[in-house]
């Protein structure tokens, strides 16, 4: 690959491409400053040989079929995998396109993983948007991999415990691998892991007016963008009774690459303490930043969003979703 300016921001998605993963991918695939040096593929959203057509799919819009694409796991660490189509579609994109063939590198993608990391230490920031098996595996292989990322901005968990009388929120990222979500969040790190989780990435709403903007565009690029908003909001519309969604993975996409639109953060250890049932990744704080009554577990500390700019996220990535893919240098 030829050399990239130190301006561009070199960035490797680890994704179970679903309609919201396509979003993310696109608003990447926008910026001009951003170099997607490999996606890897996991299950989640879509099975795993889905989730990499999916790519193909999106990358076949943007005229980036030069991007190394890498098929990782399957299935979680211990168990099946589950496979949320009743969100996605059976395809992962809503059972609406023409989709690209499958067609992945050699090198798996935890190879690819820890390879770039290898290659271009403190360079290369990685961005896991799906179940996090691939990354745990890469830990498995090199402890010190997070060490040699720039940043590691993860798509999953819920943030602090919610303030009293607030909801205990689960999401599927973390749910559908626990023990890989406890080796990576417990991973060694240089205070450069971010968990963007459902606590805030719930808030990030892709209302009425954003498909309208995207359906008034009548180009290719904004078309497939308002479709695959349209079929989220298939499944969104009886949560909120409005053909609506949370943009839960390109929220975390904007963080990585637009960091200033956060405006709370807190930090601490990670906490798996099931309530009623749920199975949440939080972070081991309450919502005022106390300590747990119990006592705060051991191991590395994490960063989380608790707040952003919603005015300044929308504009971002309603731009992107709507003007199309960067000019190739």
């Amino acid at each position: 690959m030829a050399s990239v300016p130190s301006s561009v921001r070199r960035v490797v998605v680890d994704t179970d491409t679903g309609l919201d993963d396509a979003h993310s991918l696109m608003y990447l695939l926008a910026q001009p400053d951003v170099e997607i040096e490999a996606i890897t593929t996991i299950y989640g959203n879509t099975p795993v040989e889905d989730s990499a057509r999916n790519v193909r799919t999106v990358l076949r819009l943007a005229g980036r079929e030069d991007i190394p694409l890498h098929l990782g796991e399957a299935a979680p660490l211990e168990g099946e995998a589950s496979i949320a189509d009743f969100v996605h579609g059976t395809d992962g994109l809503g059972d609406r396109f023409e989709r690209a063939e499958l067609r992945v590198e050699d090198e798996s993608a935890v190879d690819a993983i820890v390879r770039i990391a290898a290659e271009s230490p403190g360079e290369v920031d990685l961005h896991p948007l799906g179940p996090l098996t691939n990354i745990a595996r890469a830990l498995e292989r090199d402890p010190d991999l997070f060490l040699k990322y720039r940043s590691v901005v993860i798509m999953g968990g819920a943030g602090p415990y919610p303030a009293p009388g607030g909801a205990t929120l689960t999401d599927a990222n973390t749910a559908n691998d626990r023990r890989a979500a406890e080796i990576v969040f417990g991973a060694r790190n240089a205070g450069n892991v971010v968990m963007v989780g459902v606590n805030v990435t719930a808030t990030a709403i892709l209302d009425e007016h954003v498909l309208a903007v995207l359906r008034g565009k009548g180009t290719p690029w904004a078309s497939f963008a308002g479709e695959v908003l349209d079929a989220y909001n298939d499944f969104y519309q009886y949560k909120w009774g409005r053909r609506i969604s949370s943009a839960h993975d390109g929220l975390a996409t904007v963080v990585l690459h637009r960091p200033e639109i956060v405006t709370g953060w807190i930090e601490g250890p990670v906490d798996y303490t099931p309530y009623g049932g749920s199975l949440a990744t939080r972070i081991a704080l309450t919502a005022d930043g106390l300590p747990l009554v119990w006592g705060t577990p051991e191991g590395s500390t994490v960063r989380a969003v608790t707040s952003f700019d919603r005015t300044a996220f929308l504009r971002l990535f309603v731009d992107a979703l709507s003007s199309g893919p960067a000019p190739r240098a």
